[in-house]
């Protein structure tokens, strides 16, 4: 029989920005989306999460945050230490996919790093490339953001995508839904070419 498939993620708005997008691209879910108390406490679960009895595949979706290269270490140096082969100095574009050492029980895992492996950023960074091209709306709503004076600003400047998303969806027909609601309503799109990308990662993962 088969082992678990888990996928790791750092909160609620990631577990239900996930599940969507599998919905609405006709993908089955992981059967298991485990959100965490935030980033450091998936990654202090993560060289455990590894061990865990009768996984067969782990899959990772992070924030790389203002850090891209910390980021990365923090996930390749647990998997180097449990003798993975061939862990890449730098995530892969398309998301990186590694096969379990030989004669070990250890899982296949993949990692995610938001918004697109290759640059700093959060999940709204992502869910920006979701916003419907062209949107004289979404325009307004990045210089309103941008225009707060500094005295006003209350948060900070790497939460600014954050601030950016939840504006225009406030903005909308129904204000406020949440982020996998969001993408339901179309409000966010699931049908461009970066989710294709994510897509793509995780049917290698969990399908193949």
């Amino acid at each position: 029989m088969a082992g678990k498939k888990v996928l790791l993620v750092e909160g609620s708005d990631d577990k239900h920005v996930m599940g969507t997008l599998c919905d609405n691209r006709g993908l089955p879910r992981p059967a298991d989306i485990r959100s965490h108390d935030g980033v450091d406490d998936l990654l202090k679960g993560f060289p455990v999460r590894l061990k865990e009895s009768g996984v067969e595949i782990i899959g990772i979706v992070i924030d790389a945050d203002t850090d891209l290269v910390s980021r990365w270490e923090a996930i390749r140096q647990p998997l180097i230490r449990n003798g993975y082969a061939n862990v890449p100095t730098a995530p892969l574009p398309g998301g990186t996919i590694l096969d379990p050492p030989a004669d070990t029980l250890l899982p296949r895992v993949g990692v995610w790093i938001m918004p697109n492996n290759q640059t700093t950023g959060i999940l709204e960074d992502f869910l920006r490339f979701l916003v419907p091209e062209g949107s004289l709306l979404f325009k307004h709503v990045t210089k309103s953001v941008a225009g707060i004076p500094k005295s006003e600003r209350l948060f900070h400047e790497s939460a600014e995508s954050k601030a950016v998303i939840h504006t225009w969806l406030a903005w909308q027909e129904k204000p406020g839904r949440p982020l996998g609601t969001a993408i339901t309503a179309r409000y966010l799109d699931p049908n461009v070419p970066q989710v294709d990308v994510l897509v793509s990662w995780l049917k290698k993962l969990f399908l193949l």
